[in-house]
């Protein structure tokens, strides 16, 4: 069972950098990046579409997670521009902390969510010695259950947040 920390040594999410990605603390004018993909048929996997107003409270408490947990989302750039999120999440009722992320829609196939995710498990692995990390993957999401099982994932019998979530786990103790 993964735990969250007991004392929270990143109340601001560090930078991480990888070939071509900048991960980094989420700031107000990324909102508007995700409230199009909220607004978007693309939601339905994680219970939308959603009216502006209920897209703001999930963004806040997300990225309200780092001063509570240590852990939240990160805002991914590449040269600059926004191009999608990935992070740890863990709102009331995960089991444990989750994987997870999405990218615009420019930003689609170009392996960004991967290589955002393999960072993040990484940065997991080094800050807080977890095993391992799953993804809560709607089963009807089969490009995120793709990319959890290329990322090296296992489909496991774990609990997800949902009953029928596809729960997806990574074992992180190879990383560094």
């Amino acid at each position: 069972m993964i735990r969250r920390p007991d004392s929270i040594a990143f109340p601001s999410a560090p930078v991480l950098t990888t070939e071509r990605l900048t991960l980094r603390m989420p700031v107000y004018a990324d909102f508007a990046h995700r409230l199009a993909f909220y607004a978007s048929d693309r939601a339905v996997w994680e219970g939308g579409p959603f009216a502006a107003e209920q897209a703001w409270r999930i963004f806040a408490s997300e990225v309200g997670q780092w001063p509570l947990m240590g852990f939240g989302p990160f805002s991914m750039e590449m040269g600059g521009t926004y191009v999608g999120e990935v992070g740890i999440y863990q709102p009331e009722g995960y089991p444990e902390p989750e994987l997870g992320w999405f990218v615009t829609d420019a930003a689609e196939g170009q392996g960004i969510a991967a290589e955002g995710a393999r960072a993040v498990m990484a940065w997991a692995r080094a800050s807080f010695g977890w095993d391992h990390i799953d993804n809560y993957i709607d089963p009807g999401n089969v490009r995120s259950i793709a990319l959890g099982k290329r990322l090296g994932g296992v489909i496991t019998d774990a609990p997800g947040a949902d009953p029928t979530d596809v729960v997806i786990r990574h074992d992180l103790r190879g990383l560094a």
